[in-house]
């Protein structure tokens, strides 16, 4: 049980990292278009809605996760970002953006790992206090 809720904050927490990528996608739409012109003020505004969006939800993910792993997991915020310059922007997609982009998310999941082997030890000490205390 407990499992499944790690991996729904895991989702939520990448969730949150993929709404913050939006907002780079507004920030780039917004360049294209000719300084307070109407769709350069709609595409800066729209990054602003999203940078709030994100804040809301990420006030909530970090009260679920030590603030080094939340940090941590936000870097993949690279993979997003690269995905969405490929899908919306048809920029390629290099083999050392790719490499990149694995180390990255290599260490994000080496972060989340030793995260979770430290929570288990600390529980684990913790419901051995508990049983001596009613010894």
């Amino acid at each position: 049980m407990k499992k499944k809720s790690r991996i729904a904050d895991f989702l939520q927490l990448q969730g949150a990292v993929v709404v913050y990528s939006l907002s780079t996608v507004a920030a780039k739409l917004a360049s294209e278009h000719e300084f307070l012109s109407f769709k350069y003020i709609f595409f800066f505004g729209l990054e602003f809605v999203i940078l709030a969006l994100y804040a809301i939800i990420w006030q909530q993910v970090i009260k679920k996760f030590q603030l080094s792993i939340a940090i941590a997991n936000k870097a993949t915020t690279l993979l997003w970002s690269m995905l969405w310059n490929f899908i919306i922007f048809s920029t390629g997609i290099t083999p050392f953006k790719v490499v990149g982009v694995l180390v990255v998310v290599l260490g994000v999941i080496i972060m989340n790992s030793e995260a979770s082997a430290e929570e288990g030890h600390l529980s684990g000490s913790s419901e051995k206090a508990d049983k001596e205390e009613k010894a």
